[in-house]
């Protein structure tokens, strides 16, 4: 039973490292053609990736902390990055409502939207393995924190359909404000994930996504 329970821990530990590592090379590629393509609301889907790996440093020190004492409460590391998390989500969101306002008042269109289609329909395809892989993980080790993690990690998947259908209709139509529109969505989960992961530092509740 333990040799099981220490593989699980094993997986759910390496999950975490991937997502951070995931996150990176996601926040670089996204911002690079974000600024490249003139692409709004792909740079505002790379910023919240960076925003992303600090949270999943604190998902990362969770799962440590749970394999050494699952009886334990959530260490002042895992606060102090939720509290991060959730103010620069806060900040990410102000940002780009104001330049997705901007953008529609100047009527500005993005250069070309192919790879935020792509960007997305990777990161779709991955955020679902991982959420997929997290709840059997949380389930064999009867982890309702890994499993609450799993569910909120759904938001981040979200942002990720925004992402590509603002980019895939703009490469159908040529919409000039649906990029902006995608940035105004971006947003709305953006201030969504911040509000969870301040509320989940105060202890509100058990949601934060990865």
């Amino acid at each position: 039973m333990e040799v099981s329970l220490n593989k699980y821990y094993k997986t759910a530990t390496i999950l975490s490292w991937f997502t951070i590592v995931y996150n990176l090379l996601e926040g670089a590629v996204s911002t690079y053609f974000g600024y490249e393509e003139e692409t709004l609301s792909l740079f505002g889907f790379g910023v919240d990736s960076f925003i992303e790996m600090i949270s999943s440093i604190g998902i990362l020190v969770m799962v440590r902390r749970i394999e050494q004492n699952p009886s334990s409460h959530t260490s002042e590391f895992e606060k102090k990055a939720l509290r991060i998390t959730g103010y620069c989500l806060y900040a990410l969101a102000i940002l780009l409502v104001l330049t997705a306002a901007l953008s529609i008042y100047e009527k500005h269109e993005p250069k070309n939207t192919v790879p935020g289609v792509v960007i997305a329909s990777i990161s779709i395809g991955f955020m679902w393995y991982l959420i997929q892989q997290k709840i059997k993980v949380g389930k064999a080790l009867q982890s309702d924190a890994i499993i609450s993690d799993a569910n909120c990690a759904k938001v981040c998947m979200y942002m990720s359909m925004v992402l590509l259908g603002s980019s895939f209709v703009y490469y159908l139509t040529s919409f000039a404000y649906i990029d902006a529109l995608g940035a105004l969505g971006i947003a709305y989960f953006s201030y969504t994930e911040g509000k969870e992961s301040l509320e989940k530092a105060a202890g509100v509740h058990e949601c934060g996504c990865h």
